[in-house]
């Protein structure tokens, strides 16, 4: 931005100090001067050292003195101010420095300013910390831009490869062709989508209601019904009235993403749990499926995009990694936490706490 020229802070605190000094001085020197008029009768007076004085001899003489006196206040207030106010802002300089170098890109940088709390170290810490939330917020978007970019060009080169391959290969037939295209194409569209609706969870553009998760979860196990038989798993739904508030969709996408997750890692004849409760001021959604063990290292590491549990299942239910990540966006965009906890017969448990309604 173009600003015009203008004196600096420390110009302005250093004339700041010396004129505050300058009038203090005249305010003191006028107060003495004041204190010995009113003494002073209006005649002569002869005093020892054979000496004769009445007002107009000592305001004479006063002046000259007092004028002097101000002139050192001058001096002194300015050279002294010029110390000061460059000692006051030598914080601020240095975080200008690293303000400086974060708009270059260099996010790295902390101010680490030394020294008891005030006001100037309240200013560094919050910088710091806002600008290691920077780096870590910039370092996960380059790795979710880096791994968006090789989950998007797969189906891509796939088609293209199909598409070589009928076009070296006149005998083909086209049905097989069409099917493995729209496969891939099918699949192409799901992680475009995900990742939009990714994109709105991270920016909270929604509208907030009332919302019942309980509702919310029977709503879910009935969608995915016909999955969970297809792969033999039981759905367990339990709990009570869970009102919270946020957007009945978003709520609806974590709901079932965990679901789905549940059950499509999960073993035959598993299980799967859903119960809600309400603890308190928040509202609490459990999730519990039976299946393979998992180490709490990997589970650390199942909210990163495009990160699984298991290797990718060639099935038409098939994820593209962004479940959790989605159910991470979603829980942060109402103010939730989000807990993955293994559990020791194998399988997960994540919970999902909101604030309650």
């Amino acid at each position: 931005m173009d600003r015009a020229p203008g004196l600096s802070a420390r110009l302005k605190l250093t004339l700041s100090y010396a004129g505050f000094v300058m009038l203090a001085g005249i305010l003191l020197m006028g107060a003495v001067l004041a204190f010995y008029l009113y003494f002073l009768p209006n005649g002569w007076i002869h005093t020892e050292g054979n000496f004769w004085i009445n007002r107009s001899v000592l305001v004479r003489a006063f002046v000259p003195f007092m004028a002097a006196v101000i002139v050192f206040l001058l001096v002194f207030g300015l050279l002294g101010g010029w110390v000061l106010a460059g000692r006051m802002l030598a914080p601020l300089t240095r975080i200008t420095d690293a303000t400086r170098l974060a708009a270059t890109g260099s996010l790295a940088h902390r101010v680490r300013l030394p020294g008891r709390t005030d006001e100037f170290r309240e200013l560094a810490d919050a910088f710091d910390t806002m600008l290691a939330r920077l780096e870590a917020h910039v370092a996960e978007q380059r790795r979710f831009a880096a791994n968006a970019s090789h989950e998007l060009r797969t189906p891509l080169a796939i088609t293209q490869s199909l598409l070589d391959v009928a076009r070296n290969d006149p005998n083909r037939t086209t049905d097989e062709l069409d099917e493995r295209l729209h496969v891939v194409n099918t699949r192409a569209i799901r992680l475009t989508e995900a990742l939009l609706l990714l994109s709105r969870a991270d920016q909270r553009s929604f509208h907030r209601d009332r919302v019942d998760l309980s509702l919310t979860v029977e709503e879910a196990a009935e969608t995915l019904l016909p999955l969970a038989e297809k792969h033999g798993v039981t759905i367990e739904t339990s709990g009570e009235l869970a009102p919270a508030v946020g957007s009945d969709a978003l709520l609806l996408q974590l709901t079932t993403n965990l679901l789905h997750n549940a059950i499509v890692h999960n073993v035959p004849d598993g299980v799967v749990q859903l119960a809600t409760t309400v603890r308190g001021g928040s509202v609490v959604l459990t999730v519990e499926n039976t299946g393979e063990q998992l180490p709490p290292q990997l589970v650390s590491t199942l909210t990163e995009p495009f990160q699984r549990g298991t290797e990718r299942i060639r099935a038409d239910h098939a994820g593209v990694g962004l479940g959790l990540a989605i159910v991470q966006s979603i829980t942060q965009a109402h103010d939730g936490t989000l807990t993955l906890t293994p559990r020791p017969s194998g399988g997960l448990r994540v919970t999902v706490r909101l604030p309650a309604a």
